[in-house]
């Protein structure tokens, strides 16, 4: 974006002029001495089928700066960990596979569980705390990236905006949020532009100025997939297990760090990952279930700040999501119109319409349980319940490492 503006409360560090990629590499090369860097992957075994991923693995192979990479693999056979394990091989940084899937791991979680340790359902958040769990039981990289495996414009760029303003210690910022624009030849996010950023002023409008509802509305994306922090932060923060991810973390961040050590970097001239079907009559899949989860997360993290979320106010803030949606499609067809942009307002205002019906479906599921599935624990919590669990989780992943069952079956056979 060609702006400077400031707004809201979290820093925003922009992308100006022409790329300097060459220049944050060099510096996260020296930097990365002082303040190791592990990158997060969260991948199904589909992904590996795809050119995004293809694409990023190429990309990560030049990059020096990565002390490690740690790919949380789900949905994944014995033979499918295995393939994976050979395809992330050929990066040249320390490479482990967490086969989220397999026995060992599956018995961790068992073991948590008798514990009574929240352990989420399987998905991505689960992916996400899994690795980061390993990642702290390694006690080696003091920075944490994260970034989704379907993105297909992936350039050398996005990793290195997205870890320089953690990895510099000069600039001293503990959480990073990654920002783009979605634009093409229409303007793509509508999750965001439509349902999200709507939904939080209509929120403002309802119960008025707080401080949550200002720090998540002063995120230009805030459902990005991209962030990177320190690994304190993993540490203490929850991770939610569903849809509501993004949000579940950006409010634990805002509970757990200063705003002055957050901020927010445009990572990428232009973007574009996979895209998600609206699936308007499913309320399990698409953009429809990721409205539902998104909400009841909002909801359940307003409520923990203790704003009364009535069922009369609940309705009114459905009447008043769907007028400042509206006003937000007139605002985003005038945007479109002078960059020469597609715009089909018939398909923004279906998409207002099951936005606006997965608001009741999670109004209906809040208020029939305002606590709903916990979050997941953090491994704080989970060291102190159960204290050699590090030591499980590094035995875990580095026996699933070295297991080649085509070994064992030569083995049995002789």
């Amino acid at each position: 974006m060609s702006d400077f503006y400031q707004n809201g409360v979290v820093t925003v560090l922009h992308r100006l002029g022409e790329s300097n990629v060459d220049r944050l590499e060099a510096e996260l090369e020296r930097h990365a001495k002082v303040n190791p860097i592990a990158l997060v992957l969260p991948s199904l075994y589909a992904e590996l089928e795809r050119r995004a991923l293809k694409q990023i693995v190429t990309v990560l192979s030049g990059v020096r700066y990565l002390h490690e990479v740690v790919i949380s693999l789900d949905r994944a056979s014995a033979l499918e960990f295995r393939l994976a394990k050979e395809y992330f091989a050929a990066l040249p940084q320390r490479v482990r596979v967490i086969w989220n899937d397999g026995t060992r791991i599956q018995d961790l979680l068992k073991l948590l569980a008798k514990h009574e340790i929240d352990i989420g359902l399987p998905g991505k958040g689960r992916g996400c705390w899994t690795a980061f769990g390993y990642i702290l039981a390694r006690r080696e990289s003091t920075v944490i990236a994260l970034h989704d495996c379907d993105i297909v414009s992936y350039d050398r760029e996005y990793l290195a905006r997205l870890c320089y303003p953690v990895a510099n210690p000069n600039l001293a910022y503990e959480f990073c949020k990654g920002y783009y624009s979605r634009v093409t030849d229409r303007l793509h996010g509508r999750v965001t532009r439509l349902f999200m950023t709507p939904l939080l002023r209509s929120l403002q409008q309802l119960v008025g100025p707080h401080p949550l509802l200002t720090f998540l509305d002063s995120f230009r994306y805030p459902l990005a997939g991209e962030f990177a922090m320190v690994k304190d932060l993993a540490w203490i923060n929850r991770i939610p297990g569903d849809w509501g991810l993004e949000v579940g973390v950006l409010a634990e961040i805002y509970r757990n760090c200063a705003l002055r050590r957050i901020c927010q970097a445009d990572i990428a001239n232009a973007y574009e990952h996979k895209h998600q079907a609206l699936s308007a009559d499913d309320p399990e899949a698409g953009l429809l279930k990721m409205c539902v989860d998104i909400t009841k997360s909002l909801f359940r993290n307003l409520a923990s700040e203790g704003i009364v979320l009535a069922e009369g106010n609940l309705k009114t803030l459905r009447a008043t999501y769907l007028e400042t949606a509206q006003e937000a499609i007139r605002r985003y067809e005038a945007d479109a119109a002078i960059n020469g942009l597609r715009f089909d307002r018939h398909e923004e205002r279906t998409a207002v319409e099951a936005f606006l019906k997965g608001i009741k479906l999670a109004t209906d599921g809040f208020l029939e349980d305002p606590l709903g599935v916990p979050m997941i624990s953090n491994w704080s919590r989970v060291a102190a319940a159960v204290p050699d669990i590090f030591d499980r989780l590094l035995d875990a992943v580095e026996q699933d490492h070295t297991w080649n069952p085509t070994r064992e079956k030569t083995l049995a056979r002789s």
